[in-house]
C-alpha cells in the first residue's frame, strides 16, 4: 500500500485516485498537506496569476415546491399562504437591475412548482433573450427540469430540447446534494433519484448545454459517501466531458426541519482539496464564499480554486437557512488581490472578459 507522501504526490501531478485512495486521503492526510497538493494542482493546470469570477444574480421566482427536502427552509408546500410566484414582468426587472450592474449570467431558479408548465418558462426566457441578449440564462436545476417533464407528460430531453430553444444556455448543478441513496432518503426522500440526477445533466451535456456540478455535504453523509459522490461525478465526466466546474458548498442548518451543525472551515477546506485531487478530469474548482464567507473563501484559493464564483446579487434560499454572507464585486475583487492573485471577470463558459473593466480599477 503506497504512504500518504507518495499518494499526494501522484495527485499533484494529475495521477488518478482510486474510491479507497480517495476515502483515505480526507480521513488520514494532514490538511496543510492536502492543501498543498490541491494547490500544486491548480497551479500545474492554470495560470498561478489570476483567479476568475463572474458577474451573475441568482433570481428565486417562486418558493412554492413539492418536494420538500428537510435540509431547506426556502420552499412552501402547495397552497401555502407565504407562497409565491414572481410574475414576468417581475422576473424582467430583477434581471434589468442585474445586468445594469454589469451582470452576464442570469441564474433563474426556484422550486418544483406543479403549477407551471414549461410555456411560462419559455416566454420567460424567450424575453430575457431577446431584451437582455448581453445575459446568458444559466437556469433551473434537474428537479425543475424533472417537474416540468412530469406535468407536461413529456420526456426530461423533450424539456431540455425545448428550454434550449427558448434561451437556456446552461444547466446549474444545483439539487445533487449527495448523490448516494442513503442520504437522499433522509434528506430529499421526494426529490430524483441520484441516476435521475445524473441521467438529466448527460441529456444536458449530449444537447450541448455545459453544466456545473455541485456537493451540499454536511448535512447527514460519511466522509466515504462524499467520496462516493465525486466519484459518480468522474465517471460521468469521463464519458461525456460536459462539466465546466466542481462547486461544493456547506449545509446551513440554522432554520430548517432537519437542523444539525454547521460545517467548520477546516471541514470546508478539506472537502476542497480533495476534490480538486480526486476529480482530475474537471476544469474548474469555485470557490462557494456565499455560506463559508469571504474570508474563508479567500483561503480557499490556496486549497485547489481558481474562481471565486459569483457576485450572486440577490439570492433567497441559502439567506432563508441562515446564511447572512454578501459581497459587491469590489468585495470579491479586494479578497482576490488580497490574497496575491490578480482578478479578471469571466462568463458562464470560463472565457476571460477583459473587455470587461473591474470595480476595483476606478
Amino acid at each position: 500500500m503506497p504512504g500518504l507522501a507518495s499518494l499526494l504526490e501522484r495527485a499533484a501531478s494529475g495521477g488518478r485516485l482510486s474510491f479507497d485512495e480517495g476515502v483515505r486521503l480526507y480521513a488520514e492526510a494532514d490538511l496543510h498537506e492536502l492543501g498543498a497538493a490541491a494547490h500544486a494542482r491548480r497551479v500545474a493546470m492554470y495560470s498561478p496569476e489570476i483567479v476568475t469570477y463572474v458577474v451573475d444574480t441568482t433570481i428565486n421566482y417562486t418558493n412554492v415546491c413539492n418536494v420538500h427536502c428537510t435540509f431547506c427552509a426556502f420552499f412552501r408546500p402547495e397552497q401555502h399562504k407565504e407562497g409565491y410566484t414572481m410574475s414576468h414582468d417581475k422576473v424582467l426587472e430583477r434581471v434589468k437591475y442585474a445586468v445594469d450592474q454589469g451582470a452576464t449570467q442570469i441564474m433563474i431558479q426556484g422550486g418544483v412548482n406543479p403549477e407551471l408548465g414549461i410555456s411560462w418558462f419559455e416566454e420567460l426566457f424567450d424575453r430575457v433573450r431577446r431584451e437582455y441578449p448581453q445575459a446568458d440564462i444559466h437556469s433551473l436545476s434537474v428537479s425543475e427540469i424533472v417537474g416540468l417533464a412530469h406535468v407536461e407528460g413529456i420526456s426530461t430531453r423533450d424539456v431540455l430540447a425545448r428550454l434550449k430553444d427558448a434561451g437556456m444556455k446552461s444547466l446549474p448543478g444545483a439539487g445533487a446534494e449527495i448523490l448516494v441513496e442513503r442520504v437522499r432518503k433522509r434528506i430529499s426522500a421526494r426529490k430524483v433519484k441520484p441516476h435521475e440526477w445524473l441521467g438529466v445533466m448527460r441529456e444536458a451535456q449530449l444537447l450541448g448545454m455545459p453544466t456545473t456540478a455541485t456537493m451540499m455535504f454536511g448535512s447527514i453523509e460519511t466522509p466515504a459517501e462524499r467520496i462516493e459522490h465525486l466519484h459518480v461525478l468522474r465517471e460521468l465526466q469521463d464519458e461525456t466531458g460536459g462539466f465546466t466546474a466542481f462547486i461544493p458548498w456547506y449545509y446551513v442548518p440554522f432554520k430548517t426541519p432537519l437542523r444539525g451543525k454547521e460545517s467548520t472551515g477546516l471541514e470546508y477546506l478539506r472537502v476542497l482539496a480533495v476534490s480538486r485531487l480526486y476529480l482530475d478530469n474537471f476544469p474548474h474548482l469555485q470557490a462557494s464564499w456565499l455560506t463559508p464567507g469571504l474570508k474563508m473563501g479567500q483561503l480557499a484559493l490556496f486549497y485547489g480554486c481558481d474562481d471565486m464564483g459569483g457576485t450572486i446579487i440577490e439570492e433567497q434560499v441559502v439567506h432563508d437557512a441562515g446564511s447572512t454572507n454578501e459581497a459587491t464585486r469590489r468585495d470579491i475583487e479586494n479578497v482576490i488581490i488580497g490574497a496575491g492573485f490578480r482578478p479578471v471577470v469571466r462568463d458562464t463558459y470560463w472565457n476571460l472578459r477583459n473587455d470587461l473593466a473591474l470595480a476595483t480599477a476606478s
